[in-house]
């Protein structure tokens, strides 16, 4: 088979037409390397040869383009790289490697640099999102941690915690904002005295709320010993301090 006519389909993509009517697109890498001219001939063999060499060029720029973006792991360069052969994914990653664009030392810095930055999480999150791409062995990577002020971050989040459930009662936003202090990634040693000292608004609103809405909806069927006794005890089951309702009651 031979080659009669190579037409440039972009700037590194180029169209090559053999004498038996078929046509295959080429790289130019690939156009260099197997010295692909017009009047050349080619044998079975060799156009495999010449094709999965191809594949691994497309797969390599592809992987190269996805880089551009922002840093990948392996992992990640290898699911998006799930349709080509495993040898020319192998090969391509080695690639990477060589030319700088993949190191696992960079991608780990720069990863927990982003999250302290530019995210909530604490350090158990962010190293858990770490193993989860693949990385093993990141104690190594906690002095990354020991600078930040955490003590602002914490208190940033419960004051919008606080904003986003202005219905519950102190005690209840309390075991919320550690629940979901504890699922951002932060441990107790970092959070409880933040969150112990933190100077919550006053419920007396929301109490208020509270007694309006039972009283409105059972007052015509209690009295009012009866109608005090079990808006204590709704009001305690919302975690509101007694004292307090006690002092709106009376």
């Amino acid at each position: 088979m031979e080659i009669v006519k190579l037409i440039k389909k972009n700037k590194n993509v180029y169209q090559v037409k053999f004498s038996d009517n078929t046509s295959l697109n080429f790289y130019d890498d690939t156009i260099i390397n197997y010295n692909l001219l017009v009047n050349k001939n080619i044998d079975d063999s060799q156009l495999k040869d010449i094709i999965n060499y191809n594949n691994k060029i497309d797969a390599y720029y592809k992987a190269l383009n996805y880089i551009n973006v922002k840093l990948r792991t392996k992992n990640e360069i290898k699911k998006k790289l799930k349709d080509y052969d495993k040898n020319i994914v192998d090969d391509v990653i080695k690639m990477l490697e060589k030319q700088k664009y993949l190191n696992d030392e960079i991608y780990i810095k720069s990863f927990i640099n982003d999250q302290i930055n530019l995210t909530f999480y604490g350090p158990k999150k962010i190293l858990y999102d770490l193993e989860n791409k693949g990385f093993k062995n990141l104690d190594k990577y906690l002095y990354l941690f020991d600078d930040v002020n955490w003590q602002k971050k914490i208190t940033k989040i419960i004051a919008k915690k606080e904003k986003s459930n202005h219905n519950l009662s102190t005690k209840f936003l309390k075991i919320k904002i550690e629940k979901d202090l504890l699922n951002l990634g932060y441990s107790k040693d970092l959070y409880q005295d933040i969150l112990d000292n933190y100077e919550f608004l006053n419920n007396t609103d929301i109490i208020n709320k509270e007694i309006n809405k039972f009283k409105k909806k059972y007052i015509d069927k209690y009295n009012e010993e009866e109608l005090n006794n079990k808006l204590k005890y709704y009001l305690y089951q919302k975690g509101f301090d007694i004292g307090n309702i006690d002092d709106l009651l009376n």
